[in-house]
């Protein structure tokens, strides 16, 4: 079985993998190799690579299961031709992530940006802060990554609201957001890009908020109607930390660049020296997985 990757993948990253397993390489240029045309399994390339991999997609005429190093998505479904199983990198992101959000919620409720902003201009800018004990978080989507920011939320004593598209013990539908929102001191979204989610988080909905809520955004940008966003932070009923915006990156003068009571990172939650070992050793089981002609973990449908 060949084993398509980036040219760019370190080569300590290729070891472990079953035995008839071969490793061919999606070069930055030229043609591809005789045997990455026959590829089955390919690692779907992490940032600029992906141009090419979609260009050389239709060669590929093997190829069976594609393979992500992201939790999203929503970047590479309308490239894919059909037929293809997706499978995403669920797992590998919930270490960086998680700790991004819990970095966001207590460096947004100590107020770190504005001291730091008050620091660069040589201003004493004494002010009250707030306690993040005792708080209730809301999640917008219930995954991996929000069980993983549960646990290191859970030593600050916070009470957890958890929302999701699918209803299970501990957990509500959309449906139940506007009995829901108001009892949030801090909403993280978590929520994925989908055709069901496009624009979900609206004017309705941020008004029915908790005025000053923090409003997390982990997720997707896409999500949330970014006009909606802008008003309700104008107004003050947000205070906003995201790591995603809609578009990406975000364009000069865009209000969210100068607004107050924003602080923004751009789309790095997950972007970590140890990413790229975590999401091969999610290749290397996958590729075992396959070989064995077992199930795949993580397989996408309806976008997720």
């Amino acid at each position: 079985m060949i084993l398509l990757v980036s040219e760019a993948v370190e080569p300590r990253l290729l070891q472990g993998f079953p035995e008839g397993v071969e490793v061919a390489f999606l070069p930055k240029e030229g043609p591809l190799s005789e045997k990455a045309l026959q590829a089955e399994f390919a690692v779907a390339p992490y940032g600029g690579g992906a141009r090419r991999f979609f260009a050389e997609l239709p060669k590929l005429k093997q190829l069976k299961v594609v393979q992500t190093l992201t939790a999203g998505v929503d970047w590479i479904l309308p490239h894919l031709p059909p037929g293809l199983v997706l499978c995403d990198a669920t797992g590998v992101h919930d270490i960086p992530v998680s700790e991004w959000i819990v970095a966001a919620i207590l460096g947004a409720i100590k107020r770190f940006p504005e001291f730091r902003d008050a620091q660069r201009e040589q201003r004493w800018d004494y002010r009250w802060v707030e306690d993040l004990e005792g708080a209730t978080v809301l999640f917008l989507g219930y995954g991996s990554i929000a069980r993983a920011t549960e646990k290191r939320l859970a030593p600050f004593e916070v009470e957890f609201i958890r929302v999701a598209r699918t209803a299970r013990e501990g957990v509500h539908t959309w449906a139940g957001l506007p009995h829901l929102l108001p009892k949030a001191d801090v909403i993280v979204n978590l929520l994925p890009h989908t055709q069901e989610t496009d624009k979900l988080i609206g004017a309705v909905h941020f008004a029915q908020m908790k005025p000053g809520v923090l409003f997390v955004n982990a997720g997707r940008g896409k999500t949330v109607d970014q006009e909606a966003l802008v008003e309700a932070i104008r107004a003050r009923r947000v205070r906003l930390v995201t790591d995603v915006t809609d578009p990406e990156p975000l364009p000069e003068g865009h209000p969210l660049w100068s607004l107050p009571e924003v602080f923004l990172t751009p789309h790095i939650a997950g972007s970590t020296p140890r990413l790229f070992e975590r999401g091969f050793r999610l290749v290397r089981q996958q590729v075992a997985r396959y070989m064995r002609g077992e199930p795949l973990q993580n397989v996408v449908t309806d976008g997720y």
